[in-house]
C-alpha cells in the first residue's frame, strides 16, 4: 500500500474519533461548499463539528436555526423545506467568534450516482464525448466529484479536498458520462438547478458501500471485529485471516500448502518481472486468470533475521497472500497499490527464508505491476536487499477465486461508504443511480445486498429516496444455443429488485453494449433513460407469462407505442425451459403490447429472455426502448 493511501486512511479514522472532533474548530460537512444544490422540498439539514457543547448559530438566506454541539462536537442545523430556486442563497454559520461562509447555492434536485466503472467512465471517452464536454456550460448544472478512496471507519471527510463545481467543458469531461446525461436531461426537462454528485469506483463490488449496519448484518461481528483490528494492526489482522485463505486454497488444491512446503510445487523461473501476459512461451502469456505462486529465497545471517524487515513487492494485479517462511504477511487487493509488508524478526531466521506469494488474477494482465527495482527486502538496521531477479513461478491448480479479506480494497466491508458515502451526511436528495454488477457476477445474495444498500442510503439522504438501477449491458462472446449465463441471473436479479420496490426503476443497457469492450461508450441514451425514469415516465417491464393456446403469452408494461421487432417478422431471444431444466429458442410473435411464444414439445414451465452475456435483441416499444432481459415461471 502506498504512503499516500496509508496517510489518507490514517487521517479518516483520526478524524471520525471523538479526540479529534474534541479538538477541531468550526467545520462544515464536507458536501458544504460553495455553488452547491441544496434539495427542493425536504428539510436542509447543516451538519459540522464545533468545539464540544458549542452555541452554533446559522443563516441560510434569512432563515435562522441553531444548535448545541455535543460531547463529540457533533451538530446539525436544520432549517425549512424550500422550493426550487436560481437565485444565489449564502449559509453562514457561527461559534463563538469562528464562522464559516458558503455562498452561491441554489435550490433544486440533486441526484447521486454510484457503482463501479461504468458509472465511472467519463464523458471524455463517451460517444461524442469532446463535442458533448464542449457544450457543457450550464450554471445551474453543479457537479460533486468525490475522490477515490477508502477508509475502514466512517469518516466526515472525503480522501482530498473537492468541492462543487459549475457544469462546463473542463469540469463536464472528467465527470461519470452516465451521471452527466442524467443530470442534463433533467435540467431540460424540469428547468430547475440540478446537482449531481459522482462517486464511483471500477471494478468495486457492491459490498464495499454498504454502512456500517448493513455490513454487519452481512459480515458478522468477527469481520467487523477483523476490520477494526486491521485499522490497528495489519500484521495481527492478516495472522487471523491467513487460515481461511489457507483453508480455501487447500480445499481447492487437493491438500496443497505450499505455504509450508514449497517444494511440492513444480517451479520455473520467472521469464521477467512483468506481467504474465509478457511472459512468452509460458501458458500464462495465453491465459492469465486464474492464482500463481510466486518464489523467492533470501539468505540473511541472524543478526539480519533478528532484526525484522519490510518486505515490498511492488504493485500486485490484482490481489495476493504472501507468505514468510511460513507465516502470513500480508492480504492487499489492488492492481495499482505497492504491497510494503511489516515481517517481524520472529517470522525470520539465519540462512535461506523462504518469500511465497500467491497472486490471484481476475481481469486483464496479471502478476508484477511495478518495475523490479521496486522490489526488496528491506531490513530493519538500513540494509536493503534487492529482489529484481531470481523469482519462480508455479501455476495454482485452483480455478476459483480466493475468500477476500474485510478490508479488501474492491470487496472489504464498507471501505468504500466510509470514504466516499459517509462524509455526505445527511444531506437531502431526490434519488440515486446505481450501475453495478458486473463484479458480482456469481454472489448468490447480491439482492439481499443491494437492498441493504437501498435501506442505507434512504435512512441517509431520505426515506422516499428514488432508485434507478442500470441493467448490464451486453458483453461477451454471443450464443448460438441456450446456455447458463451469470450475466443473464444478474440481470433478472436487478429486474426483480426494481419490480419489488415502487420507488425504484430499471434503466437496461442490453442494447448499448460492446460484446469485446466492457465498457460501452454510448452513455447518452443510457443517461436519457435513467432521466426518463426520473421523470416518472415507465419503462418496458415484463409483468407475466401465461399459457395459451400452442403457447406462452408475456404481457408487458411502460410500453408505448406497442411493441416492435426490428429487422425481423418476430421477436428473437425467447426460450422455453421445462421442468426438466432442458431450455430452447422458440419463435415469438408481436400482439399489440404483448409477446406470444410458440409451445412445441414439453410444456414449459419457466420462460427466459435475452438470456446470454452477450444477447442479440430486437424487442423495443415505440419510443425505442429496449425490453429488458428477464426469466418468468410459466403460470396457467
Amino acid at each position: 500500500m502506498n504512503a499516500r493511501r496509508t496517510a489518507l486512511l490514517v487521517a479518516a479514522a483520526a478524524f471520525s474519533s471523538p479526540a479529534f472532533a474534541a479538538a477541531a474548530t468550526l467545520q462544515l460537512g464536507a458536501v458544504w461548499s460553495d455553488h452547491a444544490v441544496i434539495q427542493r422540498g425536504q428539510p436542509v439539514v447543516v451538519e459540522g463539528t464545533a468545539s464540544p457543547a458549542a452555541r452554533v448559530a446559522g443563516t441560510l438566506g434569512t432563515e435562522q436555526a441553531a444548535a448545541v454541539a455535543d460531547a463529540q462536537g457533533r451538530f446539525a442545523l436544520r432549517f425549512a423545506p424550500r422550493g426550487a430556486s436560481a437565485v444565489p442563497a449564502t449559509l453562514v454559520v457561527s461559534a463563538g467568534e469562528e464562522t464559516v461562509r458558503v455562498a452561491d447555492l441554489l435550490v433544486g434536485d440533486v441526484w447521486l450516482c454510484s457503482g463501479q466503472s461504468n458509472m465511472e467512465f467519463p464523458l471524455s471517452r463517451a460517444l461524442n464525448g469532446e463535442m458533448e464536454a464542449g457544450l457543457a456550460s450550464d450554471p445551474q448544472l453543479r457537479l460533486l466529484q468525490v475522490p477515490k478512496s477508502i477508509a475502514y471507519v466512517p469518516g466526515r471527510a472525503f480522501g482530498e479536498d473537492t468541492r462543487w463545481a459549475l457544469s462546463a467543458p473542463d469540469t463536464a469531461a472528467p465527470f461519470s458520462a452516465a451521471c452527466y446525461f442524467m443530470a442534463r436531461e433533467l435540467r431540460r426537462a424540469r428547468g430547475v438547478p440540478v446537482g449531481a454528485v459522482h462517486a464511483s469506483w471500477g471494478g468495486s463490488k457492491v459490498t464495499p458501500w454498504l454502512d456500517p449496519e448493513a455490513g454487519a448484518a452481512l459480515a458478522g461481528a468477527s469481520d467487523m471485529a477483523l476490520l477494526a483490528l486491521f485499522a490497528k494492526d495489519r500484521l495481527a489482522a492478516v495472522t487471523q485471516f491467513a487460515p481461511r485463505w489457507q483453508a480455501w486454497y487447500s480445499g481447492a488444491a487437493a491438500g496443497s500448502q505450499p505455504w509450508a512446503k514449497p517444494d511440492t510445487l513444480i517451479w520455473q523461473s520467472v521469464p521477467a518481472v512483468t506481467g504474465w501476459l509478457g511472459w512468452k512461451d509460458t501458458p500464462l502469456a495465453l491465459k492469465s486468470i486464474g492464482t500463481v505462486w510466486l518464489r523467492r529465497q533470501v539468505t540473511l545471517t541472524a543478526a539480519e533475521a533478528k532484526s525484522g524487515a519490510t518486505l515490498a513487492l511492488g504493485v500486485m494485479d490484482d490481489m495476493d497472500t504472501t507468505f514468510v517462511n511460513g507465516h502470513a504477511v500480508g492480504n492487499t487487493f489492488g492492481w495499482d497499490e505497492e504491497r510494503a509488508y511489516r515481517v517481524p524478526g520472529a517470522f525470520l531466521r539465519a540462512g535461506v527464508n523462504e518469500i511465497l506469494v500467491a497472486v490471484t488474477n481476475t481481469y486483464g494482465n496479471g502478476g508484477f505491476g511495478s518495475p523490479a527495482d521496486r522490489l526488496a527486502l528491506n531490513l530493519q538496521g538500513g540494509k536493503t536487499i534487492p529482489l529484481a531477479d531470481g523469482w519462480r513461478f508455479a501455476i495454482a491448480p485452483t480455478t476459483a477465486e480466493p475468500p477476500r479479506a474485510p478490508w479488501d480494497a474492491n470487496a472489504g466491508v464498507g471501505l468504500m461508504h466510509n470514504r466516499m458515502i459517509a462524509p455526505l451526511g445527511h444531506f437531502a436528495m431526490e434519488g440515486a443511480a446505481w450501475y453495478q454488477g458486473e463484479s458480482d457476477i456469481g454472489t448468490a445474495d447480491y439482492a439481499a445486498r443491494m437492498k441493504a444498500l437501498i435501506a442505507g442510503w434512504r435512512a441517509r439522504f431520505g426515506s422516499a429516496l428514488k432508485i434507478a438501477l442500470v441493467q448490464l449491458a451486453n458483453y461477451g462472446s454471443p450464443a448460438s444455443a441456450p446456455v447458463e449465463s451469470g450475466w443473464g441471473h444478474m440481470r433478472d436479479v436487478q429486474r426483480r429488485i426494481v419490480a419489488e420496490d415502487p420507488a425504484a426503476w430499471l434503466a437496461t443497457a442490453i442494447d448499448l453494449g460492446e460484446r469485446t469492450d466492457i465498457h460501452p461508450a454510448n452513455k447518452l441514451l443510457l443517461g436519457q433513460r435513467l432521466a426518463m425514469g426520473a421523470l416518472g415516465q415507465a419503462l418496458p417491464m415484463p409483468v407475466a407469462a401465461r399459457q395459451v393456446a400452442g403457447g406462452v403469452r408475456v404481457t408487458f408494461s411502460g410500453i408505448e407505442g406497442g411493441l416492435h421487432s426490428w429487422s425481423s417478422a418476430g421477436a428473437i431471444g425467447f426460450e422455453l425451459c421445462d421442468a426438466g431444466g432442458t431450455c430452447r429458442f422458440s419463435p415469438a410473435t408481436v400482439d399489440g403490447d404483448a409477446v406470444v411464444i410458440r409451445s412445441e414439445g414439453a410444456s414449459p414451465v419457466r420462460i427466459r429472455y435475452a438470456w446470454a452475456d452477450s444477447p442479440v435483441v430486437n424487442l423495443f416499444d415505440g419510443r425505442s426502448l429496449p425490453v429488458p432481459g428477464f426469466e418468468l415461471p410459466v403460470e396457467p
